[in-house]
């Protein structure tokens, strides 16, 4: 495994951090430590600690699940050291160690521990990647949603949190009372404006907690918007293999992900921040048509490309974008349903873009899973297809495409390919009812589920006849049969 003293002794081909592993010390807190942040906000914070280096992360995981132990024990093992193995569509890589980690606590085991961490001074972000589907946000209120299990037992017991909302709060609270400076609050996730999304969630739990507490906050930390890119794959025990074999390397926790990666960020920070534009970071006074571009485009394309991949049976996004017919299909959703309706930031052209989306799903290398890009399908349909559903009905525009997907993504629901193959669609979001609804016989009431409330106050009656009429068609011919001329 990776630890301080093999990073003496390196394969020639990897990279060593450039800076004394001993001398950089936590700034930042981040909760939810996935492959995501590693690539990313973690990679972006490596490039920068050898001339900052009181910006290292301290990472927590809030569930204390067996799956969740065992990564708490390997990044313990590993002095939370791990490689990145970036890969070009080309094939060419390089490898790199990753120190930006100084530290890894598991929440439940020591609760008390996590906000020693939040109320020290020297922490000055708190970022998290917790999901598009993490803030809490009921769908139909738009409100922060105070009837949460959770939520409710952490507002009964509020000195001793459980969810993300709890520790930022209570931190919050003992720094207010310490007349200690608040922290920027970070989201990562990929949601427009996550930032205000944050923000609403963070403010409603407090809100509710003390009224006083919540007008502090508002007044004194800072929740700002960001877009965030890099395709990072799940790294299954045969790619963690295959990695240690071309690196040398003997790592419990390698990293894969493509060498395109992309940060835009608006630059309103309570409490200083490290200086990230050095690694690429771009600062903006605006991300909303950054965020609008790679939402509608990228994440969009990513869904509008799997979920009928996987009704084909293709296990793997850059086999799904040789088919033919999946790629012409996502090419003209990009090309008459998004890039029409929507507005380049400067310096970007929207062919471009397109054309470099098309390529980065093509890079073999990323093996990047279809069903992980279908997962939590419920939030990505909302997130990443709302706005051109409805520019599509608000301006009569032609909705075979659009319709082509939704129901694409109801038949993904019901687990089988159109080989006979079944798979387990994870939507953490759908209840028992959803479930039901997602997974009944008729064409109709899956129409229900709150995947499609972002657009129900409009008028969707050719939208739900061309989606009940596709959805018959890939039952009863195929899904090469329903893809749109």
């Amino acid at each position: 495994m990776i630890t301080r003293e093999t990073l003496k002794s390196l394969p020639a081909n990897v990279q060593a951090p450039p800076y004394d592993i001993d001398g950089i010390k936590p700034g930042i807190v981040h909760f939810g430590v996935g492959n995501f942040f590693r690539a990313h906000e973690a990679f972006y914070v490596e490039q920068i600690l050898e001339h900052a280096p009181d910006w290292a992360i301290v990472g927590v995981g809030l569930t204390g699940s067996d799956r969740s132990k065992k990564k708490a024990e390997e990044f313990k093992a590993q002095d939370c050291l791990y490689s990145l193995t970036e890969t070009a569509p080309s094939g060419k890589s390089t490898v790199r160690v990753m120190g930006a980690l100084r530290d890894y606590l598991l929440a439940p085991a020591d609760p008390e521990a996590v906000l020693k961490h939040l109320v020290d001074p020297a922490i000055r972000i708190v970022s998290m990647t917790i999901t598009e589907g993490g803030y809490n946000i009921n769908e139909t209120t738009g409100a922060f949603d105070l009837e949460n299990a959770a939520v409710k037992a952490d507002l009964q017991n509020p000195e001793k949190p459980s969810t993300v909302f709890g520790y930022v709060v209570e931190a919050l609270r003992r720094r207010r009372d310490a007349g200690t400076k608040a922290f920027t609050v970070m989201s990562c996730d990929n949601l427009r404006h996550n930032g205000n999304v944050a923000r609403k969630a963070f403010l409603g739990y407090a809100k509710a907690r003390d009224p006083e507490l919540a007008k502090w906050i508002e007044e004194n930390a800072t929740f700002p918007n960001g877009m965030v890119d890099r395709i990072t794959p799940t790294v299954s025990a045969e790619i963690a293999k295959k990695l240690n074999a071309a690196s040398g390397l003997d790592d419990d926790l390698p990293l894969v992900a493509e060498d395109f990666h992309q940060w835009v960020l608006e630059d309103q920070f309570a409490n200083g921040r490290p200086p990230l534009e050095k690694a690429g970071v771009q600062f903006v006074d605006d991300v909303t048509d950054w965020e609008h571009v790679k939402i509608r485009m990228l994440n969009a394309g990513h869904i509008t490309l799997c979920f009928p991949a996987i009704l084909l049976g293709y296990e793997n996004v850059d086999d799904a974008i040789e088919d033919r017919d999946l790629l012409g299909n996502l090419k003209n959703y990009l090309n008459k349903d998004v890039i029409p309706t929507l507005k380049a930031p400067p310096g970007m052209t929207l062919e471009g873009y397109r054309d470099s989306v098309i390529s980065r799903f093509s890079n073999k290398a990323m093996s990047d899973q279809t069903l992980r890009i279908a997962s939590d399908g419920c939030s990505k349909v909302q997130v990443f297809w709302t706005e051109t559903v409805r520019r599509a009905i608000e301006g009569k525009r032609d909705l075979s495409r659009i319709a082509f997907g939704i129901a694409s993504y109801l038949e993904m629901l019901r687990g089988r390919d159109e080989k006979g193959g079944t798979y387990e669609s994870s939507e953490p979001t759908y209840g028992e009812a959803e479930k039901k609804l997602a997974k009944a016989d008729d064409f109709e009431s899956a129409l229900k589920l709150p995947a499609f409330d972002g657009w129900r106050d409009l008028d969707t009656s050719e939208l739900d006849e061309k989606v009940i009429a596709l959805r018959k068609v890939i039952r009863e011919k195929g899904v090469k049969a329903a893809i749109p001329a």
